[in-house]
């Protein structure tokens, strides 16, 4: 009786008492009754309680609403909703409670059980009247496993009616669960939170319980996956029900966009709780990978066939949880901007949830994402043969591309884009993995807009911080340096060697076409010193400068003179790249820091030079297309030298001799980048001749290209005098790269 259970002289005790009586007794409408006063008044008496007693100290009414099983008589009202309302009030009175106490109270029987079951309460019906009370419920409990993390182990429930239902021998008797309960001390605390023990006075209500079958939509979808789509589909889930989740999975499908935020932000708790056993669970035993994944497949599909690659592209930056766009307030809509953001959204939402989740629950996450939507619903969509479709899916992949910030979510996109081959390419391979081989052909594609868009995934891709990307692309092609032809040093060579430049490489001054270089097309010593940072006593100048200085004029004169624009604009000269290269090296710097590149190039002793060298299938069309920059449209011709220039400023020494060294010395048929501009230089030379005022129409296009001059009549040869620019501004960019790559090599 409560009169035993109070000491004397409570100042609470009889107060307490008599609101939890008057709720008892009262069977009217929660509308039309004091019950919100009693309980809010109940909840006071309990705070005030705490607030005058030590802490962690437990106060007699607290001692009553353990022992007497308050929480489990408010369950069992509001599951009934008896009297009509109750169950509003009741998850009000469990979210208050939760939150108010300070003292934790999960770890106690009465409380995590009652908790538990109405947990299993929340979600049920969707667009019910209490569907902000059951999300604030839930998020409160996911605030507090989030502060005590070990306290998830409560809510991991066994599936032990299941195995009866289904005529499995019911191997835990009542005597096992009576043992159980006597696990609890006085208080109802338990001391096994991995196993939550079942009281013998409660079995009944127990049984009453057990959580209906659902018939909701994701369920229903459920029935219709395919077992092979996902590893753990074909095994047997784990006997484990991890209710919160359940709940929580069917509120993110609220038609109230508020409630399936808080759902998604309750969710976003769980998956990052340390604990192994709730996340095993959260991946094996609940349908979270079939919502992300499944919901992803269904926003994708909705997505108009049309949609413009730019607006996809320019649409702007999207939040998870800010997805509430009005088509009316909206001055720059278009066509399926709704849909697209909606996609958008909620691919961001799964890249934050797997960014924050815990270890082997990310990579969970992630490889269902990989499985269930990268392969199952976008591969067919990129290996199509309709160009609008290519271009939209293509587009739709180079946006999340530039989205996806997980470590973990990335590394399945990059196997999904490019699989996991590591060793070097061969020709009669190339088509090995066919999702890589079909992109990399469409950088080469008879649709300009298909080649400039798949650069340009390829371009953003390369900037993420991926050590596969990379290799698979180029590095593993490099690996043996067998693009070069080696000699082994005579005498003669080694004063060359220490002042820094390769035996046996030519000098392109002295190439035929350079003998007409003009002093002024070079960049003279007083500019080199002072396009350079400056000297510090810390940071002095190595013997590499005379190098760097051979290197960089290399590059500036390939093109000829005559061929050249930018002398007579101002404002455009060598030395607008260095800043840009500088930034851009840095940020490469700081992303490949933590791969371990090494800081020179493996010892050509130690290579396999007789192993037939092959750049690979990406090098070879960007080598391709850059041989043909003479007769490519402006726009294609950017997007070429674009990622040519990215991959340049790797901080990696065999992408820097292949990709920036003039005077590597080739084996038999290779190319290097620096060979490939020589050709398109000479093939320059020969097709100037037959065109009549040459440079003033070339100053001409520089300075409509620039704006400094208004579009006028058509000027012929367009497409090749727009590309000698490109070409004289890509030189310019390569000499700056590698400028800034050997100050930066010479600083200790």
């Amino acid at each position: 009786s409560f009169r035993y259970s109070l000491p004397a002289g409570s100042p609470f005790g009889s107060l307490y008492f008599y609101r939890w009586r008057e709720i008892e007794n009262d069977k009217a409408p929660v509308t039309d009754t004091n019950i919100p006063s009693h309980l809010e008044q109940m909840l006071d008496i309990l705070v005030q309680e705490e607030n005058e007693r030590e802490s962690g100290e437990t106060g007699p009414c607290m001692e009553y609403l353990l022992h007497h099983k308050i929480l489990e008589t408010l369950y069992t009202l509001g599951k009934a909703d008896c009297p009509p309302g109750m169950k509003q009030q009741v998850l009000v009175f469990y979210t208050k409670l939760l939150g108010r106490i300070r003292q934790p109270l999960l770890p106690h029987i009465n409380v995590h059980r009652p908790v538990q079951k109405l947990i299993r309460l929340c979600g049920e019906v969707l667009a019910t009247p209490t569907e902000n009370e059951e999300i604030q419920f839930l998020c409160i409990v996911c605030a507090k496993l989030k502060q005590d993390p070990y306290l998830v182990n409560f809510f991991l429930e066994n599936k032990l009616k299941s195995w009866a239902s289904k005529g499995a021998p019911n191997v835990i008797s009542e005597d096992t669960l009576k043992g159980q309960d006597s696990l609890s001390t006085d208080t109802g605390q338990s001391r096994q939170p991995e196993k939550p023990s079942s009281a013998t006075a409660a079995e009944h209500t127990e049984s009453e319980d057990e959580p209906p079958p659902q018939t909701d939509d994701l369920s229903t979808s459920l029935d219709d996956l395919s077992a092979a789509s996902l590893p753990e589909a074909s095994v047997v889930r784990p006997n484990q029900d991890y209710n919160l989740v359940n709940s929580l999975l069917n509120l993110t499908r609220s038609p109230d966009g508020r409630i399936a935020v808080k759902a998604c932000e309750g969710l976003m708790l769980l998956v990052s709780l340390p604990e192994p056993a709730a996340a095993k669970c959260l991946t094996q035993s609940t349908c979270l990978c079939e919502l992300l994944t499944d919901r992803l497949a269904s926003l994708y599909k909705a997505l108009p066939q049309s949609v413009d690659p730019l607006d996809i592209e320019t649409v702007e930056a999207i939040n998870w949880g800010l997805d509430s766009y009005s088509h009316k307030e909206d001055a720059s809509a278009f066509p399926g901007k709704r849909a697209l953001i909606s996609f958008l959204s909620w691919f961001d939402y799964c890249d934050q949830l797997i960014k924050e989740a815990q270890k082997t629950a990310a990579v969970a996450l992630a490889k269902a994402v990989h499985e269930r939507f990268f392969i199952g619903v976008m591969e067919p969509q990129l290996m199509q043969t309709s160009e609008m479709g290519i271009l939209t899916s293509t587009a739709l992949l180079h946006r999340i591309v530039r989205q996806v910030t997980s470590d973990v979510l990335l590394q399945e996109m990059v196997m999904f884009i490019l699989g996991d081959q590591r060793e070097p390419e061969t020709l009669a391979e190339i088509s090995r993995h066919p999702l890589r081989h079909r992109l990399i052909e469409h950088c080469d594609h008879i649709s300009d807009e298909i080649s400039i868009m798949t650069l340009r995934m390829f371009e953003h891709l390369l900037q993420k911080p991926n050590e596969h990307i990379l290799y698979n692309l180029v590095l593993r092609n490099l690996e043996e340096r067998n693009y070069t032809e080696y000699k082994p040093l005579c005498p003669e060579d080694k004063d060359v060697v220490e002042n820094g430049l390769i035996a046996g490489a030519v000098d392109l001054e002295e190439d035929p076409l350079f003998t007409d270089i003009s002093p002024d097309n070079t960049l003279s010593k007083k500019e080199w010193l002072s396009s350079s940072p400056p000297t510090t006593p810390d940071h002095p100048k190595n013997d590499g400068k005379t190098e760097v200085h051979k290197i960089v004029n290399s590059f500036l004169c390939l093109v000829p003179d005559e061929a050249k624009s930018s002398y007579h604009v101002e404002g455009t000269g060598y030395d607008t790249y260095l800043r840009d290269a500088h930034r851009q090296f840095r940020d490469y710097c700081a992303i490949c820091l933590r791969w371990e590149w090494p800081g020179s190039p493996k010892a050509l002793e130690k290579c396999n030079l007789e192993a037939a060298f092959f750049e690979g299938h990406f090098l070879k069309v960007l080598f391709d297309r850059m041989g043909r920059i003479l007769d490519q449209p402006y726009d294609v011709n950017l997007q070429v030298t674009s990622v040519l220039s990215r991959l340049s400023l790797f901080p990696h020494p065999h992408t820097h001799e292949y990709l920036l060294d003039p005077y590597v010395n080739l084996a038999s048929g290779c190319r290097s980048l620096f060979s490939v501009i020589v050709r398109v230089v000479g093939d320059l030379m020969v097709r100037i001749q037959r065109i009549q005022d040459f440079t003033p129409k070339l100053l001409l296009v520089r300075k409509r290209l620039l704006g400094l001059e208004p579009e006028g009549p058509v000027i012929d040869h367009i497409t090749l005098l727009e590309g000698v620019i490109v070409l004289e501004e890509f030189c310019k960019e390569l000499a700056a790269i590698a400028f800034v790559k050997y100050h930066a090599s010479s600083t200790p």
